[in-house]
This record gives structure tokens, C-alpha cells and sequence, in this order.
């Protein structure tokens, strides 16, 4: 008979965990047959001592099968495909590709998530439009699927329940930093979701959780490998997080920014990368294309000819969004959509020279401070706060010149005003500009 102290006792003591040992640990923690000390003991086990590649994969694979999968219908199998991003700043890539890679015939049943910390959370940004619905019963995800082509939308009760347990305890035990438990997390819901293909945004720097390329490439592999053994044509993009995505960051702004994009309206050199990118590995993993270029051109053409655009409409509608709102936004005055902050306040260069920095992490430490992103779960956002970014690295500015401009509502404190300081590097030599794209990790 197998138990939870003789189980958690194997993996202190460094002995590899087989796939029985496995699959009771995660029913107990789903039946609560192991009470939340317990747990920790088991997570702080692992921390410690890692998992194999073998004990990931079925720490995955018993995570994914704790809930309902969702099912679709036969007809859609060699169409269904997502992405999923480590977590950055300024991030609002989801909201171009999904509609994107419908346009082109393929399915995104994309479940997401809220922001914590400095991360922005997807659903966050899309409910600054009115009306939109993050949460869906499983019939109305297939109809979306059916009529939209996409969905962005959160958990549901019956969504793999042990990973909403095991995160919530990693989260107050101070294991979050787990190779394997980050890699079972992310992957069994992505198993759970019945898809063909997936392609994954690992972000590096500092506004993202992994600080080195190394520590990238180690959970790319690890991310990549797991996803393949659970028979998920996968390839991992490792980008750079040192600099936000974009020119805004705030859950609104990105909306706006994005439907801009979307509508022909503005062009970004790093957003259209990474969109292009992750969608032309995805049609080339789907053999939509045979080679990445071919996917990335046929990619880039639905967000040149409006088909993204009208992609997008229709998943806001399917997604609760009034008909005449959805038009509003995304053909007449996007300002009479999204909500606005009451007071926009300039920031300036302290001195003249080339942008060779813009740090993400205290951008969004002082976005946090707005409350355009929680501290704690539960925390009530600002919707419409946030940075807008005038100026980039390797732009030219000069003594008193604005580089950005703070979206709020609340006055605003030293904290931040020394944050949005300390974030811009300046140097008399003008810096070469990186692409966002590092490295592509293949299965």
C-alpha cells in the first residue's frame, strides 16, 4: 500500500519517484487525501532534490488527467494549436496571434491567466473592454471555436484541479522556482486543452523570471522535451525581456496598442516579430507551410490585410462583447471603448544622449505602484493605468525631452518617479538594437 509519508520520505531521501508513486501523489492532492502540510513537504521535497526528465513527464501526464480534457470535434484534430508565454512586461502578443492563426483555417482554444507581480495577465488586458467574458462553459468554448476560429479565456472548476492546489501552495511554501513543478504546471494544461501543436515564448531578462540565457535555454529544453513525450509537436522561442514589448504597459493601453496594430493603424518592429515569428512555427509544426519563412510571410499578410482584425471582432463578440461595441472598437473610435485615465503626465530625459536601456522590471514596479498589476491575487486593478513609451532603445533624446508618459488615476508618488528614473540608461554612443528573437529550441 502506498502513502503519502513513505512517498514524500522517497524524495527526500533522493530516490527517483516511478510513475505509481506518482499518480497517487497527485489523486491525494486532488482528493484531498493529503492535507496542505503534507503538500508543502512533498513540494519542498522537489524543490530540493529536482525530478528526472522521466518524473516530469509523469508528474505531467497525471496532472493533465485530474480534470475533464476538453474534447472537440474529429474534423478539427490537425487544426488545433496555442502558445504560451513565460510571462514578460508589456506583453500582449496573445491578443494579435490567436485571431491571426484563425484567419489562416487553424483552432486556438488559448487558456490564460491573470497577471501577479510584474507580469501582465492576458485576461486582465481583455477585460478592459466592455462586455468581454473570460469565463466559458465548454459548449461555448466549441462555438467560439467553431465561429471564431479562437478563444482567450480562463480555468474552468474542472480545468486540471491539481495544478490550481499545487500552485497555490508552491506560491506560500516559496517553491515556485521549480524546474520540474514550472514545467508539469505549464504543460499539463496545455495536454488538458487536446491539442496538435504548441509553440512557447520563453522570456530572458529583467523583466521576466528566468535572468540568464542559460536558465532559458535549461527550461526551454525541459518545456520542450515534456511537451513531445506527451505526443505535442512543440518548439520553444527564447526573446528578450530586458526592455518592454511594445510602447505601453497597463491592461487598456496594450488593448489599445494591439487593436491599433490590428487595425493598420501603428507598426512595431518587436511586436511583429514575435507575432510572425510563434505563428509561422506553429503553421510550419501544422505542415501548413514548409518552411518557417513561408510561415512567417503568410502570418505577417493577416495583419496587412485586415483579416486578423475581423478574427478578433468576432472572438469579442462570441466572447460576450456587444455587437456595436466590438464595431466601435475595432472600425470607429477605439476612445469610446477602453477605459482612459483621468490624468497623463509626462516624464523627461534628465540629460541628452542615446536610450541604451529601458528596464522592465522597475517600468512595471512603478506600473504595480499605479495599480495597473497585483501585489497579491485578489488585489482590484486600474484598468486604464500604465506607461506609454515615446522613445527606444537606440532613439535619440535630449535634456528635458518626454520618453514616456504615465496613464493615472491616483497622484503620483516618489516611488514612482524614481522607479521610471532609474529604469533609462542614457549614453553619448549610440547602442545596436537586438532582435527580440534569441533562439529557437526544436523538439
Amino acid at each position: 500500500m502506498l502513502s503519502i509519508p513513505d512517498t514524500i520520505q522517497k524524495k527526500r531521501d533522493k530516490l527517483e519517484l516511478n510513475q505509481k508513486d506518482i499518480e497517487f501523489f497527485v489523486q491525494q492532492v486532488v482528493n484531498n487525501g493529503a492535507d496542505d502540510a503534507q503538500v508543502g513537504a512533498m513540494l519542498m521535497a522537489i524543490f530540493l532534490n529536482g525530478l528526472s526528465s522521466k518524473e516530469i513527464v509523469h508528474l505531467t501526464q497525471a496532472m493533465a488527467t485530474t480534470g475533464s480534457l476538453m474534447e472537440w470535434p474529429e474534423e478539427w484534430k490537425d487544426t488545433l494549436v496555442d502558445k504560451h508565454s513565460t510571462g514578460g512586461v508589456g506583453d500582449k502578443i496573445s491578443l494579435l496571434l490567436a485571431p491571426a492563426l484563425a484567419a489562416l483555417g487553424l483552432k486556438v482554444p488559448m487558456i490564460s491567466g491573470r497577471g501577479l507581480g510584474f507580469t501582465g495577465g492576458t485576461l486582465d488586458k481583455l477585460e478592459s473592454i466592455p462586455g468581454f467574458r473570460v469565463s466559458l462553459s465548454s459548449s461555448e468554448m466549441s462555438n467560439c471555436l467553431e465561429k471564431a476560429g479562437c478563444f482567450i479565456a480562463g480555468q474552468t472548476d474542472g480545468f486540471v484541479p491539481a495544478d490550481r492546489r499545487l500552485y497555490a501552495l508552491r506560491d506560500v511554501t516559496a517553491t515556485v522556482d521549480s524546474l520540474g513543478l514550472i514545467t508539469a504546471s505549464i504543460i499539463s494544461k496545455k495536454a488538458a486543452e487536446n491539442i496538435r501543436a504548441l509553440v512557447l515564448d520563453v522570456k530572458v531578462g529583467t523583466g521576466s523570471y528566468q535572468k540568464s540565457l542559460a536558465d532559458a535555454k535549461v527550461l526551454s529544453k525541459s518545456l520542450v522535451s515534456t511537451a513531445a513525450n506527451l505526443k505535442i509537436s512543440t518548439t520553444a522561442i527564447i526573446s528578450n525581456m530586458d526592455a518592454p514589448l511594445g510602447k505601453t504597459i497597463g491592461n487598456s493601453l496594450e488593448v489599445r496598442e494591439a487593436v491599433k496594430i490590428l487595425r493598420r493603424e501603428e507598426h512595431n518592429n518587436d511586436i511583429y516579430e514575435l507575432v510572425t515569428t510563434l505563428g509561422g512555427i506553429l503553421l510550419l509544426s501544422m505542415n501548413k507551410v514548409k518552411t518557417i519563412d513561408e510561415g512567417i510571410a503568410s502570418l505577417g499578410e493577416t495583419l496587412k490585410d485586415g483579416r486578423a482584425l475581423l478574427k478578433f471582432e468576432d472572438m469579442i463578440k462570441h466572447q460576450g462583447v456587444e455587437e456595436k461595441t466590438a464595431r466601435e472598437l475595432c472600425h470607429g473610435c477605439i476612445d469610446l471603448v477602453l477605459p482612459r485615465a483621468e490624468h497623463v503626465t509626462a516624464v523627461e530625459a534628465q540629460s541628452s544622449g542615446y536610450i541604451c536601456g529601458l528596464d522592465s522590471l522597475l517600468i512595471a514596479k512603478a506600473c504595480g505602484n499605479l495599480g495597473a498589476s497585483r501585489f497579491r491575487a485578489g488585489d482590484k486593478l486600474d484598468l486604464s493605468a500604465g506607461f506609454h513609451l515615446l522613445k527606444h532603445v537606440g532613439d535619440y533624446v535630449s535634456k528635458g525631452e518626454p520618453w514616456g508618459e504615465i496613464h493615472h488615476n491616483c497622484s503620483l508618488s516618489k516611488d514612482i518617479s524614481q522607479l521610471l528614473a532609474e529604469s533609462i540608461s542614457i549614453s553619448d554612443e549610440r547602442q545596436f538594437v537586438s532582435k527580440r528573437v534569441l533562439e529557437i529550441i526544436h523538439s
